[in-house]
């Protein structure tokens, strides 16, 4: 266990969470901001990236579990990111769609902000949201993020518009 939260518990994904991740990266509904639903390959590269993030840099994208049932029910974790050509921070969140306006994305989310302040003494933590990511965007603002800017983003030979949220350590937005 990495994180617990009222509901939750956030905890590295291994090979055994692959069908429980397929639930959520195979969905077309929850992944509608990377316009496709993923293959099987592209749901293993995924967890093969979240395996070596932990190795590499001890944190990445968890499982969120629900500690009623134990059940995988969405991911949401820190992660090194490209922003507008530097690095950043930043804590991202999926959520199988059965689970969407539970405020569990929200309840990770400010789980994952704190422990990136106060485990990993972060300065500033962001969130890289499609443009077009209402849901998502109501989750950084909810986690006390406000918007910091916008860049072009090319994924699968798209253009993708996204914003820039941003906090500081000091809960001030950036």
């Amino acid at each position: 266990m990495i994180l617990e939260t009222e509901r939750l518990i956030l905890r590295e994904m291994d090979q055994g969470y692959f069908f429980a991740l397929c639930k959520i990266l195979q969905d077309k509904d929850v992944m509608y901001a990377y316009e496709h639903a993923f293959e099987k390959d592209e749901v293993q590269n995924w967890l093969d990236r979240q395996m070596e993030r932990y190795r590499e840099y001890g944190f990445g994208l968890w499982g969120a579990v629900l500690k009623e049932t134990d059940e995988m029910i969405g991911q949401c974790g820190l992660t090194m990111q490209d922003c507008a050509g530097e690095q950043v921070l930043e804590i991202g969140y999926l959520f199988q769609k059965a689970y969407w306006h539970m405020g569990y994305a929200t309840e990770a989310a400010v789980a994952c902000k704190n422990y990136a302040f106060e485990v990993l003494g972060a300065e500033t933590v962001y969130s890289i949201i499609r443009d077009v990511n209402l849901p998502s965007k109501k989750v950084a603002l909810r986690n006390g993020m406000s918007k910091c800017g916008a860049f072009l983003k090319h994924y699968y030979g798209v253009d993708m518009p996204h914003d820039i949220y941003c906090i500081t350590r000091d809960q001030t937005n950036c």
